[in-house]
Protein backbone atom coordinates (compact mmCIF):
# COMPACT_ATOMS: atom_id res chain seq x y z
CA UNK A 1 0.00 0.00 0.00
CA UNK A 2 1.64 3.52 -0.64
CA UNK A 3 1.82 5.96 1.36
CA UNK A 4 -1.11 7.84 0.16
CA UNK A 5 -3.46 5.07 0.22
CA UNK A 6 -2.30 4.62 3.87
CA UNK A 7 -2.94 8.34 4.65
CA UNK A 8 -6.61 7.75 2.66
CA UNK A 9 -6.97 4.94 4.86
CA UNK A 10 -6.26 6.41 8.30
CA UNK A 11 -8.24 9.69 6.87
CA UNK A 12 -11.64 7.20 6.59
CA UNK A 13 -10.91 5.63 9.39
CA UNK A 14 -10.58 7.94 11.67
CA UNK A 15 -14.14 10.29 9.83
CA UNK A 16 -15.90 6.71 10.91
CA UNK A 17 -14.68 6.85 14.34
CA UNK A 18 -15.76 10.28 15.14
CA UNK A 19 -18.93 9.91 12.92
CA UNK A 20 -19.81 7.17 14.92
CA UNK A 21 -18.85 9.02 18.39
CA UNK A 22 -20.81 12.16 17.45
CA UNK A 23 -23.96 9.95 16.07
CA UNK A 24 -25.46 9.17 19.65
CA UNK A 25 -25.20 12.39 20.96
CA UNK A 26 -25.85 14.78 17.84
CA UNK A 27 -30.21 14.40 18.05
CA UNK A 28 -30.29 15.23 21.70
CA UNK A 29 -28.44 17.96 21.57
CA UNK A 30 -30.14 19.30 18.41
CA UNK A 31 -33.10 18.79 20.58
CA UNK A 32 -31.75 20.15 23.79
CA UNK A 33 -30.41 23.77 21.83
CA UNK A 34 -33.38 24.04 19.77
CA UNK A 35 -35.69 23.80 22.48
CA UNK A 36 -33.15 26.18 24.44
CA UNK A 37 -33.56 28.76 21.12
CA UNK A 38 -37.25 28.68 21.49
CA UNK A 39 -37.78 29.34 25.48
CA UNK A 40 -34.47 32.05 25.19
CA UNK A 41 -36.43 33.85 22.05
CA UNK A 42 -40.05 33.21 23.71
CA UNK A 43 -38.83 34.21 27.24
CA UNK A 44 -37.71 37.90 25.61
CA UNK A 45 -41.31 38.66 24.27
CA UNK A 46 -42.77 37.53 27.94
CA UNK A 47 -40.72 39.86 29.61
CA UNK A 48 -41.53 42.56 26.34
CA UNK A 49 -37.24 42.87 25.69
CA UNK A 50 -37.72 41.27 22.21
CA UNK A 51 -35.51 43.00 19.77
CA UNK A 52 -38.16 41.68 16.97
CA UNK A 53 -41.31 43.46 19.33
CA UNK A 54 -41.46 46.24 16.07
CA UNK A 55 -41.04 43.28 13.43
CA UNK A 56 -43.97 41.24 15.10
CA UNK A 57 -45.86 44.40 15.23
CA UNK A 58 -46.11 45.02 11.86
CA UNK A 59 -46.19 41.53 10.53
CA UNK A 60 -49.33 40.82 12.75
CA UNK A 61 -51.06 44.06 13.24
CA UNK A 62 -54.36 43.12 14.43
CA UNK A 63 -55.15 43.33 18.11
CA UNK A 64 -53.16 44.48 20.99
CA UNK A 65 -49.35 44.04 19.99
CA UNK A 66 -48.31 43.61 23.79
CA UNK A 67 -50.96 40.60 23.63
CA UNK A 68 -49.56 38.93 20.48
CA UNK A 69 -46.10 39.60 21.52
CA UNK A 70 -46.59 37.63 25.02
CA UNK A 71 -49.34 35.28 23.26
CA UNK A 72 -46.26 34.24 21.08
CA UNK A 73 -43.87 34.34 23.57
CA UNK A 74 -45.46 31.81 25.79
CA UNK A 75 -46.14 29.26 22.75
CA UNK A 76 -42.39 29.76 22.07
CA UNK A 77 -41.36 29.01 25.51
CA UNK A 78 -43.96 26.09 25.78
CA UNK A 79 -42.89 24.83 22.69
CA UNK A 80 -39.10 24.91 23.45
CA UNK A 81 -39.67 23.48 27.31
CA UNK A 82 -41.52 20.62 25.51
CA UNK A 83 -39.49 19.77 22.44
CA UNK A 84 -36.10 20.01 25.67
CA UNK A 85 -38.04 18.02 27.83
CA UNK A 86 -38.77 15.36 25.42
CA UNK A 87 -42.44 15.47 26.42
CA UNK A 88 -44.80 15.27 23.56
CA UNK A 89 -42.30 16.38 21.47
CA UNK A 90 -44.16 14.66 17.86
CA UNK A 91 -46.73 17.40 18.42
CA UNK A 92 -44.68 20.09 19.45
CA UNK A 93 -42.20 19.55 16.66
CA UNK A 94 -44.88 20.09 13.96
CA UNK A 95 -46.59 22.91 15.65
CA UNK A 96 -42.81 24.33 15.75
CA UNK A 97 -42.04 23.62 12.23
CA UNK A 98 -45.77 25.46 11.41
CA UNK A 99 -44.78 28.39 13.70
CA UNK A 100 -41.80 28.70 11.76
CA UNK A 101 -43.34 28.66 8.73
CA UNK A 102 -45.27 31.32 10.01
CA UNK A 103 -43.08 34.15 9.98
CA UNK A 104 -42.92 34.19 6.40
CA UNK A 105 -45.76 36.05 6.43
CA UNK A 106 -43.62 38.81 7.37
CA UNK A 107 -42.45 39.02 3.34
CA UNK A 108 -46.28 39.31 2.55
CA UNK A 109 -47.24 42.00 5.39
CA UNK A 110 -44.19 44.03 5.96
CA UNK A 111 -41.94 43.55 2.29
CA UNK A 112 -40.31 47.14 2.99
CA UNK A 113 -38.76 45.73 6.53
CA UNK A 114 -37.42 42.38 4.63
CA UNK A 115 -36.21 44.11 1.70
CA UNK A 116 -33.79 46.98 0.53
CA UNK A 117 -35.00 49.00 -2.30
CA UNK A 118 -37.52 46.40 -3.05
CA UNK A 119 -34.83 43.84 -4.45
CA UNK A 120 -35.74 40.35 -3.31
CA UNK A 121 -32.04 39.70 -3.36
CA UNK A 122 -30.98 42.14 -1.03
CA UNK A 123 -32.33 41.35 2.59
CA UNK A 124 -32.01 43.86 5.29
CA UNK A 125 -30.95 42.41 8.57
CA UNK A 126 -34.92 41.61 9.51
CA UNK A 127 -35.13 39.77 5.93
CA UNK A 128 -32.19 37.67 6.83
CA UNK A 129 -33.19 36.79 10.24
CA UNK A 130 -36.62 35.55 9.10
CA UNK A 131 -34.78 33.75 6.45
CA UNK A 132 -32.65 31.81 8.52
CA UNK A 133 -35.57 30.17 9.84
CA UNK A 134 -35.47 28.21 6.80
CA UNK A 135 -32.52 26.44 8.84
CA UNK A 136 -34.45 26.07 12.03
CA UNK A 137 -37.37 24.25 9.96
CA UNK A 138 -34.87 21.85 8.75
CA UNK A 139 -33.54 20.75 12.16
CA UNK A 140 -37.16 20.89 13.51
CA UNK A 141 -37.79 18.32 10.56
CA UNK A 142 -34.69 16.52 10.94
CA UNK A 143 -35.56 16.08 14.68
CA UNK A 144 -39.23 14.60 14.11
CA UNK A 145 -37.48 12.28 11.44
CA UNK A 146 -35.22 10.79 13.82
CA UNK A 147 -38.03 11.02 16.70
CA UNK A 148 -39.61 6.94 17.59
CA UNK A 149 -42.95 7.22 16.86
CA UNK A 150 -42.88 4.42 19.71
CA UNK A 151 -41.70 6.34 22.28
CA UNK A 152 -44.02 6.91 25.34
CA UNK A 153 -44.00 10.86 26.22
CA UNK A 154 -42.24 10.64 28.57
CA UNK A 155 -39.08 9.59 27.28
CA UNK A 156 -36.86 12.10 26.02
CA UNK A 157 -36.51 11.84 21.89
CA UNK A 158 -33.50 11.45 20.20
Amino acid sequence: MSGTARVAARARALDHAVAKALQPVTMPALRVLLGLLFVWFGGLKVIDRSPVAGLVAQTLPFGNHHVVLLALGIAEVALGGLIMSGTFVRVALPALAMHLAGTFATFVAAPHLMFSDGDPLLLTADGEFVTKNVVLIAATLALFAHTSRTATNRQPAS
